[in-house]
């Protein structure tokens, strides 16, 4: 599927907006496989994206919800893909890298899509006020391991425009269960994520339950990373592991408060 010509009317349904990027034939049947337990139509919804805004998404890898979102703003809106700079890890470089050919190799659905590098340590990811979405999926526990989740958050607050939406998704830990108990495993509270956001000036606005997956006891032998798409453990107890899918995990949609015209002071 293609999409319409440029400067065609813009699709008043978010719903069906977002349904014709996902049938996109630009998507790898690697990363489509992916929306069962993803849920990207859902998720994107809750966060009240639609295709006449400015959206930054967060350390977007490379790019299954880019293959979604470049195209699906392609016309109208604007997508932005926030990526540290290549000399913070051999990953991230690994990565860009990879983001920067699938935008390459597609000029037609991927054309207008921008890349901008962050210094993970002070981050910015554009100028104050002028983002609708920042979004961020799995990516609040690597920030948490690395000590830049602080930065990241008031950074996220930053560039967005008051009444912005900042939507959240990340492997979920145990009710009760502290920080220091579950972080190495890739998970986390989500009271810990929340405190993350308000700290940074957001109002906690929505939790979903689109993302959960029960099957999953928070207990691998190798933390999230055991579960698929990443199989750490390879072939031993795949199909255990396959059976159980892909985390648990928490979605969350915080807004700037309208009143906010710049991040709060710290």
């Amino acid at each position: 599927m293609k999409h319409p010509p440029a400067g065609a009317a813009v699709v008043s349904s978010s719903a069906s907006s977002i349904d014709a990027a996902l049938a996109g034939g630009w998507r790898s049947p690697a990363n489509r496989a992916r929306d069962v337990y993803r849920h990207p139509k859902a998720t994107l919804q809750f966060f009240g994206v639609q295709p006449n805004q400015t959206v930054v998404e967060i350390n977007p890898s490379a790019g299954w919800y880019s293959e979604v979102l470049a195209p699906l703003l392609r016309d109208h809106g604007h997508y932005i893909a926030a990526e540290p700079v290549p000399a913070s890890g051999d990953e991230a470089k690994r990565d860009d890298s990879k983001l920067r050919k699938k935008f390459a190799a597609d000029p037609v659905d991927y054309g207008k899509a921008r890349i901008v590098e962050f210094d993970p340590k002070a981050p910015v990811f554009g100028p104050p006020g002028s983002a609708d979405r920042v979004l961020t999926f799995r990516n609040v526990h690597n920030w948490t391991e690395a000590g830049t989740a602080p930065a990241m958050f008031k950074a996220f607050f930053a560039v967005l425009r008051p009444g912005g939406v900042l939507g959240v998704t990340d492997h979920r830990a145990a009710p009760g269960a502290s920080l220091a108990a579950v972080e190495s495993g890739g998970y986390l509270p989500t009271d810990y994520v929340i405190k993350l956001a308000t700290d940074a000036g957001f109002r906690l606005a929505g939790q979903s339950e689109i993302n959960a997956n029960p099957k999953d006891t928070r207990d691998h032998p190798k933390g999230v990373w055991t579960l698929p798409p990443t199989l750490t453990l390879g072939d031993k107890d795949r199909a255990k592991y396959l059976a159980i899918g892909e985390s648990d995990r928490m979605t969350l949609r915080f807004v700037k408060p309208v009143e906010a015209a710049a991040a709060p002071a710290h």
